[in-house]
């Protein structure tokens, strides 16, 4: 049994005209499915297709808010912040901290296998709840829910909005250079500072500069992962000057 929809309205602070849109983008196919089986009920349609619609509005939201936040950062950089926050990985993140599973309407199947808990489930409730949003409110109000529940608030800096990809997403190297041609500086310098340990297990200290006065060092198990920790350690610094 679901919990009542109107909890979920007050926590993205959109309160539905048409209550039946969200029902919709609440409903999976399996309970669609299975009240079509059944004379007396009138199918209910699912989310499937407002999970199509919501998927190509929440893209074009995130390319718009990262666009105007950062208007210094290469094309390169924000295609990697997009691809996360659009990832499933993320958006299953964003339901869970909603608790959209608590407010599907499942079939008896998967509502036994545990379907409320499934990513698969949640994220496409994300998409289609978003395209409801849009069709209930307009473009403005599904931008504020984009804004606040997927890429943070007004106050969520570059820095914090990176923090969350995971480290493996994020080539700082990379990261650097672009920002700091973007900044027209000169391109970053990596120098080994000194190697210690056995073979075997060997420490590496690595230096970056961009130009004169901006520098870092770390320290790493490999001249790689070195270089990336002292890369993101002037990225960071380079991104709070902005």
């Amino acid at each position: 049994m679901r919990d009542d929809p109107e909890a979920l309205e007050i926590a993205i602070g959109h309160r539905f005209a048409n209550r039946e849109i969200l029902d919709r983008a609440l409903t999976h196919s399996s309970h669609a499915h299975e009240k079509m089986l059944e004379e007396s009920a009138a199918a209910p349609r699912d989310n499937e297709q407002l999970e199509f619609l919501g998927d190509s509005i929440l893209g074009f939201l995130i390319s718009e808010s990262l666009v105007q936040r950062f208007p210094e950062y290469p094309e390169g950089r924000l295609s990697k912040i997009k691809a996360h926050l659009v990832s499933a990985a993320y958006l299953h993140e964003v339901a869970q901290r909603l608790e959209i599973g608590k407010y599907l309407e499942l079939g008896r199947g998967e509502e036994m296998s545990g379907g409320r808990g499934k990513r698969t489930l949640l994220v496409d409730a994300v998409e289609a709840l978003i395209a409801a949003i849009y069709l209930d409110g307009g473009m403005e109000a599904a931008r504020e829910f984009v804004n606040n529940q997927v890429v943070g608030g007004a106050e969520s800096t570059a820095a914090m909005i990176e923090e969350r990809i995971p480290r493996s997403v994020v080539d700082f190297k990379s990261a650097l250079q672009e920002l700091a041609q973007a900044r027209k500086l000169p391109q970053p310098r990596y120098t080994i500072i000194r190697e210690r340990g056995p073979e075997h297990s060997k420490t590496f200290t690595i230096e970056v500069r961009v130009g004169r006065d901006l520098a870092g060092q770390a320290e790493g198990f490999t001249k790689k992962s070195a270089a990336q920790k002292a890369a993101r350690e002037v990225y960071e610094r380079l991104l709070a000057q902005s």
